[in-house]
């Protein structure tokens, strides 16, 4: 230990701010613990920064463009709209900045501390909390991960200006021409429709039989019909991206499909084949959680680990990388701690997608 790290007691430490993390803090500190909460990069995660948020925002203002071009039926007519993406992208991180400054105002207002830093667990019951300058540490009775998941990168296909995640797609400075989507789940859809909104030609390449798996293929058979009838979005389903070739002004992208090698040259390439939990570099196998070979924590009915007095929650435990599954989750596991006999019950956690239409269900099938 370090001269003069004298540790800091709390009675509930949470370990990431993203919508898990901070409804669980709120929920402890409701229920009468002394809480913290440690974060290494902004206030409400990728879903507040990165993820659900800044692309709604997109997504929004894809359709506002979209009616104003096409509302004559309704016997309204706009002429020369345009699309100023600079302010579109300065909009949508206004939004982003309003929210999490919202996020912030409820931690503190439910008196959370709120810190700065990595966590790296040193036993069951302490963490050392680590950034550029200095290292603390903290003892807790009790601790809720929370850490999220990152963009799985493919091998073939390497994050580069060209090669693309999410995070990268919402962060363009300029509409894309034509863009190649790997992965027609939800995030690939979501995003892949709001940049055919803005005009963007769109290739879609699914490796399954149909875009957004998980949904009964009723539901995903209407968007997929939209998707084709604005003319610019083209769907390549049980398609096999194979390798990307990067050029100063964009892509030629690789695939097959039925036994036939083909390409496409693009502006850029989406990666939105899934996500990895961020649940390296914690020093959880220091203190002996208990994970599976996709380093997805092992949790029971209260997101308790195996060790008793450590929780997960959201991306890091089973199912869907969602926000609002992870939140609930985060309140089950603060009313855990308290004492309280709360289960989790997936079955009425809904699925959504902000596709058009948008999809959601819930329920057994």
């Amino acid at each position: 230990m370090v001269v003069g790290d004298f540790p800091i007691e709390t009675d509930t430490l949470v370990i990431g701010a993203g919508p898990g993390g901070y409804v669980a803090a709120i929920r402890a500190a409701q229920l009468g613990q002394k809480v913290t909460i440690v974060e290494k990069g902004n206030l409400g995660g990728v879903c507040l920064n990165v993820g659900c948020i800044p692309s709604k925002a997109l997504i929004n203002a894809g359709h506002r463009y979209e009616n104003a071009k096409h509302s004559e039926e309704m016997g309204i007519t706009a002429e020369n709209v345009k699309v100023d993406f600079t302010k579109v992208q300065e909009w949508k991180a206004s939004v982003v900045n309003k929210l999490t400054g919202g996020v912030e105002g409820l931690l503190k207002g439910n008196k959370v501390d709120i810190v700065k830093g990595e966590a790296y667990f040193v036993d069951s019951n302490s963490v050392r909390v680590m950034d550029e300058n200095s290292a603390q540490t903290y003892t807790f009775k009790n601790a809720i991960i929370a850490t999220g998941s990152r963009p799985i990168e493919l091998p073939n296909f390497k994050y580069s200006d060209r090669v693309l995640n999410s995070t990268g797609a919402l962060a363009l400075k300029e509409i894309p021409k034509k863009l190649v989507v790997i992965g027609g789940g939800y995030i690939g859809t979501e995003l892949g429709t709001a940049y055919a909104n803005f005009g963007t030609e769109v290739v879609i390449l699914e490796g399954g039989e149909e875009i957004l798996p998980g949904f009964e293929k009723q539901m995903s058979s209407l968007v997929k019909r939209n998707l084709k009838k604005k003319g610019n979005v083209e769907i390549h389903t049980k398609a096999m991206a194979k390798g990307v070739e990067e050029k100063a002004d964009g892509v030629t992208v690789t695939f097959e499909v039925k036994g036939e090698e083909q390409t496409i040259d693009a502006d850029y390439v989406l990666v939105t084949v899934g996500r990895v939990a961020n649940t390296d570099e914690l020093g959880l196998e220091q203190v002996g959680v208990e994970m599976t070979d996709r380093g997805i924590i092992k949790t029971d009915k209260q997101c308790r680990t195996n060790i008793s007095n450590i929780y997960a929650i959201g991306d890091i435990i089973e199912g869907p990388p969602l926000a609002h599954k992870a939140s609930y989750e985060g309140k089950i596991a603060a009313e855990a701690i308290a004492g309280d006999a709360a289960e989790i019950d997936y079955l009425g956690i809904p699925a959504v997608v902000f596709s058009e239409p948008e999809l959601a269900s819930v329920g057994y099938t």
